[in-house]
């Protein structure tokens, strides 16, 4: 009971940091607010039983306190108040670095992969999705259209779609996932604002049922997938269908923010980079169609009786799944109408 309410305690300070930081009308606030948050997150990812949980929670603060240092820098040359222009483009190339230091978009990843692959899957939920929310606010404050910007996001997405290539590690696929989503996530910021922030509002959507499903059927490895020889196959397809939907297979809702994107950046004669971001977003849908086909139709090795099991959580959180990727052709369909 004293862990949980000490979670609780951790928890609310966290989302109480990272809501004075998006609140916040100054530099100083945000800074303020990143650094509750970062320290309210920590004793989050600690656990005594587990030495690499804790090493992990090292990395990952001292990784945080090198992005603030750099944003907190980076603040002095503003409050300095500069006029030359390169000197003002530094201090916003600071700023934007920073947060995508914090984001874990490429190539300041590193660190990303590897925190996440000693994570609960809680955990890695909450870095996924939460974590991502005042960073991602405050770059889009100082965001501009630049080579470096471009080289940002090139990166993301080929970091994204290649290291989760040969991937066991389920924790580790989603975490080059959440890379390369960053990479559309960062060029839909450059566009406009509404539609990053539908992109993130549904990215968390299908994450949170995609871990929430891993977790309520305790996955880790893609072993772990193609060995259920205990689970229908009808929950099997569901649950890989979600994967696909994250991916943005057509036509599914993973699909529709993409589909914004791609079309957003055409009429900002930016068709060339779509054409990139298109081309290597495939080779991330092609190890998450890898890992369904082979799942479905490589493992198929139920027997009738092994099919009784107790799954009415984990089948309830499918279907509801299921139910979101199908309405991703409502979405599309209406989207086709009002465009």
């Amino acid at each position: 009971m004293n862990n949980n309410s000490m979670k609780l305690l951790f928890l609310s300070s966290m989302m109480m940091g990272s809501i004075l930081s998006i609140s916040s009308n100054s530099w100083l606030g945000i800074w303020m607010g990143l650094e509750i948050n970062l320290l309210s997150i920590i004793p989050m990812f600690t656990n005594n039983k587990n030495m690499m949980v804790n090493e992990s929670a090292i990395k990952y603060f001292i990784i945080q306190a090198m992005a603030s240092t750099m944003l907190l820098i980076s603040i002095l040359f503003i409050q300095m108040k500069y006029t030359m222009w390169w000197e003002e483009n530094i201090s916003s190339t600071m700023i934007a670095s920073s947060m995508m230091m914090k984001l874990g978009a490429a190539p300041f990843h590193f660190w990303l992969p590897e925190v996440m692959s000693v994570s609960s899957w809680i955990n890695c939920l909450i870095l996924m999705t939460w974590q991502k929310i005042a960073p991602m606010i405050t770059l889009s404050y100082c965001i501009k259209t630049s080579i470096f910007t471009f080289t940002i996001i090139i990166t993301s997405i080929i970091i994204g779609a290649m290291g989760g290539l040969y991937q066991t590690s389920l924790r580790q696929i989603m975490a080059y996932s959440s890379i390369s989503h960053l990479g559309w996530m960062i060029s839909s910021m450059m566009i406009s604002e509404n539609i990053w922030e539908l992109y993130f509002i549904i990215y968390v959507l299908l994450n949170s049922i995609v871990v929430i499903t891993f977790k309520s059927m305790n996955l880790f490895f893609l072993n772990q997938i193609y060995l259920m020889k205990n689970v229908k196959t009808e929950i099997k397809f569901m649950m890989l269908l979600s994967l696909l939907s994250l991916g943005g297979l057509p036509p599914m809702l993973g699909f529709l923010p993409k589909w914004l994107v791609m079309q957003s950046l055409i009429d900002s004669e930016m068709s060339t980079m779509m054409l990139f971001m298109v081309m290597l977003t495939t080779v991330t849908l092609y190890y998450y169609m890898r890992i369904s086909f082979s799942a479905i139709i490589l493992s198929h090795t139920e027997n009738s009786w092994l099919m009784e099991i107790k799954m009415e959580k984990s089948s309830m959180i499918l279907s509801m799944l299921s139910l979101t990727s199908i309405m991703g052709l409502i979405c599309t369909s209406n989207l086709i109408m009002f465009y």
